[in-house]
């Protein structure tokens, strides 16, 4: 992230989304989409109007030859989390799907905002590309079907991290007893070969907590009775995510097999606890039904 961008995020969520200097007066957002290599949240301020229920912003990139790098990460993962400042002078936060609009429809929708600012008229006819308008579009919480379908979600998720735990333990079972006599030589080998494994679940696992943050505030609205267990499910997020820090260090170190696999066990262990928790608290409440994780 820029040093201007980090700035003017600060300001945006320090002032109940008002910020100063070139944005100044502007109906400015913050989007924060999924990054289609790193599975890391990235957030930009940008540019807004709103449609009916939808908001519409624009991937000019100031009339680059390219489009900007959240344009790239939504089309890979079109689930986005955005910030609106709203009349109270506080920051509101929630979940969106963003849609690329297409032929007539972009064409007229970039048209207009092009008559509000002739900016982007300029922004168009400094570069070859089509820019692109983007539709946000609310995630509604309220609707039984949308709670059981978050539900099968978080099943389905869960599922698929596990499973690429597991590969990534098992890359370090693979270690034969003669590979861990020679560790300081096979470890860079070791690591390489776990990086690998690291580079799609720890991807994979930051994506997925980073658009269940998104989605926990809006639980909480519908949900009140989770509050304390949504509250600890963020902390369980953080201690995760530092958890695999960690292990990414690790990876690139030249640690032992035993340091990387003592390391590995921690992190299945603590993320192990988070799921478990997590299904045990969320999946009773969005269908209904009690359930029990793991059957």
């Amino acid at each position: 992230m820029s040093d201007f961008n980090r700035q003017v995020i600060e300001e945006f969520r320090a002032n109940g989304g008002r910020v100063g200097g070139m944005f100044e007066g502007a109906a400015l957002l913050l989007l924060t989409t999924t990054g289609a290599r790193s599975g890391r949240p990235h957030t930009n301020p940008a540019v807004f109007v709103r449609d009916g229920a939808r908001l519409l912003v624009y991937a000019s990139n100031a009339g680059g030859p390219k489009h900007p790098a959240w344009f790239h990460n939504l089309r890979a993962d079109p689930h986005v989390t955005v910030e609106l400042g709203t009349p109270e002078g506080t920051v509101e936060r929630f979940a969106a799907t963003a849609v690329v609009t297409e032929g007539e429809e972009r064409d007229r929708l970039y048209a207009e905002q092009a008559t509000r600012d002739p900016g982007f008229a300029a922004y168009q006819a400094g570069t070859d590309r089509t820019i692109p308008v983007v539709a946000l579009h609310r995630v509604d919480l309220t609707d039984p079907a949308r709670h059981h379908a978050i539900a099968d979600h978080l099943v389905k998720v869960h599922a698929e991290l596990r499973a690429e735990l597991a590969a990534l333990r098992e890359g370090l079972d693979s270690t034969t007893p003669d590979e861990a006599v020679g560790a300081a030589a096979d470890a860079p080998e070791l690591g390489r070969q776990l990086a690998r494994h690291c580079l799609t679940f720890c991807g994979a696992l930051h994506a997925h907590h980073h658009n269940e943050d998104s989605v926990f505030d809006l639980l909480e609205r519908q949900f009140p009775e989770l509050s304390d267990s949504l509250a600890r499910m963020r902390e369980e997020h953080k201690a995760v995510a530092r958890t695999v820090e960690e292990l990414e260090a690790l990876l690139t170190s030249g640690a032992s097999p035993a340091t990387l696999r003592a390391e590995v066990d921690r992190l299945a262990t603590r993320l192990e606890e988070h799921f478990t928790y997590e299904e045990a608290q969320l999946l009773p409440a969005l269908t209904r039904t009690r359930v029990v994780p793991g059957t």
